[in-house]
């Protein structure tokens, strides 16, 4: 099973800013979802726009389908579906006006499926859009992306601000749509509930660097907390502890393998650890 979407050395300077994406380098197999996580302002969306082609990126390579995508690589494009956090229709259209001009935008593109999509989401096929809600409108997003059977779907926050039923509907068709081996989802999220849901991996993206690009199962089961008073906080080897950080009472070290640090430390608890909290402790931590 190969890479649908190759990410290499990408980089990004804006002018006037500090802000600078720096070699982002990471790959989603067929099959699969890479849930992309970063607080605002880390780099998600520049990141987005180098691979879309929307923003020229300064260097590094992005290869979709193996290949690169230019202005031109329309085929590509037609395998791409995307959606972004906010309604990008004009408000006085509706879904049936916007399935006849999707129709002359994607070779592919299906309105009898579209149909199946606005029945799932209970969405109206004659009522405009500015008449719509928040999550009724990120459903029609993510049902135009899909009405024309991309193999790669890009979501830039596409869940964020929608309540919890609407965002576990959309999860759903989600999952269903990697059931394809040839499919693929690189989905932009803070909301690491979601991902930990989901995702088959997760980039951690921080100040326009890469933290770290691992398999979620991974991460959930070898990665761990130590729990020390000060004096067993002396005791473990520095080579043990990615980061910790100080209370009161008490210090919590992240560590990469917590099977092997209980059966090497064994007065200190050792609890399990969520994805959020992880990145918290990578980034707030000391090293």
């Amino acid at each position: 099973m190969g890479n649908i979407l190759e990410v290499q050395g990408l980089s990004k300077q804006y002018k006037n800013s500090d802000f600078r994406l720096d070699d982002i380098s990471f790959s989603i197999p067929s099959g699969s979802i890479m849930g992309f996580v970063g607080e605002n302002g880390a780099g998600k969306s520049t990141t987005i726009g180098c691979i879309l082609n929307t923003l020229i990126k300064d260097s590094g390579t992005v290869k979709i389908f193996g290949r690169d995508m230019t202005d031109s690589s329309t085929d590509i494009r037609d395998d791409i579906g995307v959606v972004y956090d906010s309604n990008v229709f004009p408000a006085h259209l509706t879904p049936t006006k916007i399935s006849a001009a999707m129709r002359h935008i994607f070779s592919k593109w299906d309105n009898a499926l579209f149909k199946e999509y606005l029945k799932k989401f209970k969405l109206p096929e004659k009522k405009k859009i500015k008449e719509f809600s928040r999550g009724m409108a990120m459903k029609l997003g993510v049902a135009v992306a899909l009405s024309h059977r991309p193999k790669l779907l890009i979501l830039d926050e596409a869940t964020s601000g929608l309540d919890p039923i609407v965002r576990d509907d959309i999860l759903d068709v989600f999952l269903d749509f990697v059931q394809d081996e040839n499919n693929s989802i690189l989905l932009s999220s803070h909301i690491t509930s979601d991902l930990e849901k989901v995702a088959d991996y997760i980039t951690f993206i921080h100040d326009g660097s890469i933290i770290f690009s691992e398999a979620k199962d991974s991460l959930l089961y070898n990665y761990g907390v130590m729990r020390c008073k000060a004096v067993q906080f002396e005791q473990i080897d520095k080579e043990d502890m990615l980061a910790y950080r100080k209370y009161d009472y008490q210090i919590d070290v992240l560590i990469s393998d917590k099977q092997t640090a209980a059966k090497k430390y064994l007065d200190i608890v050792i609890d399990n650890i969520t994805i959020e909290e992880i990145m918290l402790m990578l980034v707030k931590g000391e090293k």
